[in-house]
């Protein structure tokens, strides 16, 4: 008789499940650099953005599935510094800036900003669910300057800037590279609820933008991310939200308490502390007192 077969372990594959959507994001950051190599800068974009979708989704689905870990979050921002910082900045750099003695130099402006602002979401908001990122998110700088050579290819760029696109995009890069790393407060993707009237119209406006993207992704991906870009300085400055800001920052602050580190050292080298508190014998009935001091047990 054949050993029964065992049974698949669901809880593994449901925990592996959000993971999968973080290496997907993986495979299409590297697909985009290396189609942006072969010159194919429109098949380039699309991979970013499909970044961006696996990204919104990994996270969607390790909070359904409560399967969200430490590991998880770590991997979400090593993927993403590849689809949103380098494949995004080697787009512009063989489609421009190669021609440029100072391309490499904003590519790895706008790599390394992307990088600090991981690290500070690791430290600030990682592995929870939010309503605001501070700073630019890199999936959303990622996208806006990936989707600028589609919309640099229409003939809706001419009209709308004066300056000849590959002129330009070096201030697009710097100007993405700083928000990334500022205190503006940017929000995320609305949880569209019937309870909240300002979720119904932020996500009414996240619909219809996605709308836009479908019908011309090359007319209306980059200013759908503009506006977005816009909607986060609009929101913190002109709404007063200037003094509600972080006050401190990772990335600047150094606020390492020596007393508080010297401690933390000396708890973790003595991990198992005697107890101080007298035990009763089990043996001995209730109401007398096992304490006696010419025992090992009742001295302190």
């Amino acid at each position: 008789m054949r050993p029964p077969l065992p049974r698949p372990d669901m809880r593994r594959a449901v925990v592996l499940l959000p993971n999968g959507f973080t290496l997907g994001n993986l495979l299409f950051g590297v697909f985009a650099i290396v189609y942006a190599s072969r010159g194919d800068f429109e098949w380039a974009g699309r991979f970013v953005v499909l970044g961006g979708v696996m990204d919104t989704l990994d996270g969607k689905v390790a909070r359904m599935t409560r399967t969200a870990s430490r590991f998880g979050v770590e991997l979400d921002s090593l993927v993403d510094a590849v689809t949103f910082g380098v494949a995004p900045a080697f787009i512009m750099y063989f489609a421009v800036l190669n021609h440029d003695a100072w391309g490499a130099l904003f590519c790895f402006i706008y790599i390394a900003c992307a990088v600090m602002r991981l690290a500070r979401f690791n430290i600030e908001q990682g592995g929870r669910a939010k309503t605001q990122f501070h700073g630019l998110p890199s999936p959303a700088a990622g996208m806006t300057l990936a989707t600028y050579w589609w919309f640099s290819q229409t003939s809706l760029f001419n009209m709308v800037s004066g300056w000849p696109w590959h002129t330009a995009l070096p201030a697009v890069m710097l100007v993405l590279s700083f928000l990334m790393i500022s205190h503006v407060l940017y929000p995320a993707p609305p949880n569209i609820s019937l309870r909240k009237p300002s979720t119904l119209v932020l996500g009414a406006a996240f619909i219809a933008a996605i709308v836009l993207v479908a019908i011309d992704h090359q007319r209306y991906a980059f200013p759908v991310m503009v506006a977005y870009v816009a909607y986060g300085l609009l929101r913190t400055f002109v709404l007063g939200l200037v003094d509600r800001l972080p006050s401190s920052d990772p990335l600047m602050d150094d606020d390492d308490d020596d007393e508080a580190m010297a401690r933390s050292i000396e708890l973790a080298e003595h991990p198992h502390r005697p107890r101080r508190r007298r035990r009763r014998d089990r043996n001995t009935p209730l109401g007398e007192h096992p304490f006696n001091p010419g025992t090992e047990e009742g001295r302190e």
